[in-house]
């Protein structure tokens, strides 16, 4: 496989067409190696438009997935951004070059540990990962300037909208199959938040959260 042109049909073929347009997010793309954050037995999978299988039953997102939820969430430079679900680290890569610094949250240990090794190959040193349930967040550090959940959830926790700043942004995959929408809420003020629904897709659960009660008769 010549890799450089599979990760170029990847951004022009993929990534580009689902309006991922921001020339910094594009770039980064090249910057960091796809290939490298993903399982050894699924490497020839890591610029296909599908989710890849990771330990413990999880995937990483489809790459135009990840690449729309970044540029959604448009991280700058001097800002804190807690990730829900760290995966494969992948995420917390991209998050890395455009924060100062990123925290990652993975439920599963073999995962936590997978990430935090890919990182550290990586030489990326602004993002940590954490073994531990990602629905709480992180309170004792809060406020963030931006969240990001790395897969999908029946609702947002209101208390993961608390650690938000004022003017903060969390983005997630919202809704149950097979209707999901990738949805942007900001804190426009300390009790007030504004939602806007970006794009529809759908995307697996993040283990820990909690699912709507469903009524029998």
């Amino acid at each position: 496989m010549n890799i450089e042109q599979a990760r170029f049909n990847m951004i022009e073929q993929q990534i580009r067409p689902w309006d991922v347009l921001d020339p910094a997010v594009l770039s980064l793309l090249t910057v960091v190696k796809r290939e490298d954050f993903v399982p050894a037995a699924y490497r020839s999978l890591a610029f296909v438009d599908t989710e890849v299988p990771l330990p413990a039953g999880q995937c990483m997102l489809a790459p135009r997935v990840e690449a729309r939820m970044l540029q959604e969430l448009n991280p700058h430079k001097h800002e804190r951004v807690l990730e829900v679900g760290a995966g494969s680290g992948y995420v917390a890569a991209l998050l890395a070059h455009r924060a100062q610094q990123v925290i990652s949250l993975e439920i599963v240990p073999e995962l936590a540990q997978f990430a935090a090794a890919n990182l550290k190959r990586a030489a990326i040193a602004n993002a940590v990962v954490r073994q531990g349930d990602g629905s709480r967040g992180l309170p004792a550090e809060a406020p963030f300037d931006a969240i990001m959940l790395s897969g999908s959830v029946a609702e947002v926790p209101p208390g993961l909208l608390g650690q938000l700043k004022v003017g903060g942004r969390l983005i997630a995959i919202v809704g149950q199959q097979p209707v999901m929408r990738a949805t942007l809420v900001t804190r426009s003020s300390e009790h007030g938040f504004a939602s806007v629904e970006l794009f529809d897709t759908v995307a697996p659960r993040l283990a820990g959260f909690d699912e709507p009660a469903r009524f029998s008769f």
